[in-house]
Parts: structure tokens; sequence; C-alpha cells
């Protein structure tokens, strides 16, 4: 047997999608930094695996019961359950497979990590599979699979152990990043067609889209990001006001490269090949990363009030 249709099944490609789970990482160690030890390290590589073995798991389900829908996208067509080089009934074993490995090192490393990895899964199981597949709900085929990245981001976070949640206003603003993401790619996706009856055949979701109320969720999700992350930062970090300025244009970048033709953000996996994109986000996350660490002096009395509220 060929088990080559089987790992592309599985996408390894997009595990590079997982580095959603640093930001929970690093968030932790912000607010108890005696978790920077080289047992957490170990539990934190764990997380990541089970995090991707988990979401190799959604990825077979996601072509198994895609294969027709499948047929109708320029590049989809030629996976490997659509062309006839993987059987559905192997892929379904390879589907549990990935799926109980993926949890049981989740659940190894600590209860929370297990049920955040077992909330991944069955956010893919909610995305694929009927009667609710939300994938093909217009706005919800969104929100549902952006939802992935605060749960990634609370693996990052409970796979150092610390006992406490993250905070609420990170993970919604989380959420709503990955939304943006995902918008963008829906966008793309639907300019690459080209044609609305094409599109909704291959996703039942863009038979309600319009490239106007795709960019009229993007600047939703968008907005709703910055205020959450506004939250957080004044609530917790003040420093970190001083990123907004590159992050605000990688996204704006990112928007940009979502209406070239044949566009990267259709193929996230894919997306290290735009240096200039790689260049910005790398410097954000830089700038992100330092002044969550490094204690700026005086710096926060510059957002105190002048004048103070009545007692």
């Amino acid at each position: 047997m060929n088990i080559a249709p089987y790992i592309a099944l599985a996408r390894p490609s997009h595990w590079s999608k997982n580095v959603f789970v640093i930001p929970g990482v690093l968030l932790a160690i912000y607010f108890d930094p005696s978790l920077m030890t080289m047992q957490v390290m170990i539990g934190v590589a764990m997380g990541i695996l089970s995090a991707c073995l988990v979401a190799s798991s959604n990825y077979v389900l996601n072509e198994i019961l895609d294969a027709e829908h499948d047929r109708h996208h320029p590049d989809k067509k030629s996976r490997p359950l659509v062309s006839g080089t993987a059987k559905p009934s192997i892929a379904y074993i390879w589907w549990v497979a990935l799926a109980a490995v993926g949890l049981a090192i989740g659940f190894a490393v600590d209860l929370r990590l297990g049920l955040a990895s077992l909330s991944l899964w069955i956010m893919g199981c909610v995305y694929n599979i009927p009667p609710v597949r939300s994938k093909d709900l217009p706005y919800a085929d969104v929100t549902s699979e952006a939802i992935n990245n605060p749960i990634r981001m609370a693996m990052g976070w409970f796979a150092t152990g610390l006992a406490a949640a993250p905070p609420l206003s990170v993970l919604v603003a989380y959420w709503m990043f990955g939304a943006f993401l995902m918008a963008a790619k829906r966008l793309a996706e639907y300019r690459r067609i080209g044609d609305p009856e094409r599109a909704g055949n291959y996703r039942r979701s863009f038979k309600h889209y319009t490239e106007e109320k795709l960019i009229e969720s993007i600047m939703f999700y968008a907005s709703l990001f910055a205020m959450m992350s506004g939250i957080f930062i004044t609530r917790y970090r003040i420093e970190l006001v001083l990123a907004t300025p590159v992050v605000a244009f990688a996204m704006a970048y990112y928007m940009h490269l979502s209406f070239k033709p044949n566009s990267a953000v259709q193929h996230p996996e894919l997306l290290f090949k735009e240096r200039k994109l790689m260049a910005i986000v790398g410097v954000a996350f830089v700038v992100c990363t330092l002044l969550l660490f490094v204690d700026l002096q005086g710096f926060s009395a510059l957002f105190d009030p002048w004048i103070k509220p009545r007692s």
C-alpha cells in the first residue's frame, strides 16, 4: 500500500499553523516567570505535538467529507480522495488513529491540556460533520474555524502547567484575529474561483457571500480584535500599545495579498514564500515579545488622566 496519499491527507505542511500555540506559552511565562524551566518546555513540546496530531485528524475528516465538493475547486480536485489515490475506509481509520494518539499525549501532559485538545477535535467535527457542519453556514464557517485559535492559545497556556485560565479578553481577541485571517482566505478563494455558481457548488456558504459581504465581515473581525486587544493591553501590559502599528501594518498587508490573483492567502501553509509578509510578521512577533517582557520606566504614566476623577 502506498502511504504517501494518507500522509498527504494529514497535511503535515499545515502544522505550521500550530505556531498559534506559542503566544499562550509566552503569556503564561509573562504571568509566572518561574515556568521558564526545561521540564515545562518539554511539556510545551508535547502540547505542540498533540495540537499537530489532532489538527491532522481534523484535516483527514475534512478531506473525507469534502471530496465531492472539492471536485469543483480548481486546485483541490487533485487531492488524494478526489483523485482516487486514497481509500475512504482507510482514511476513516487514519482519522481515528491520529485523534487517539494526539489526545493521549495531551492528557498525559496535563488534564486541562487534554481537554483543550479534545475541544480542538470536537470543533473539527462540528465544522465538518452534518447536520451541523458549520463550514456550510455563512459567517459560522469562519468563526467556528477561527475558534481553534484561542483553543490553541489555551493549549500553549495549559501545557506550561499554570493553574489559572488565560484572560478572556486575550482569548476573544485571538479568536477575532483568527476570524480575520479566515475571512480574508474566503475572500481570496471566492475571487480565485471567479464564478458565484461554481463557488456555491464548492462551498455552500459561498451561495450567501459576495465580495462586499466578505469585506464587511473582515472589517467586523478586525475591529473586534482591536477592541479586545486594547482591553488586554490597558489592563495587563500597556507597553504593548507600541506594537499596535506594526501589527496593524501586518494585517493590512495580509489584506493586500488577499486581492492578488491566485493569492497565497488561499493556502496559509505556503505563506512562508511571501517574504515581505514573513518579514513584517517576524518584526511584529519580536516587537510584541520584547514589549511583553521588557519594562519601560514611566511609560504607563503617559496614559494617566490629566484630571483626577471625582471621588
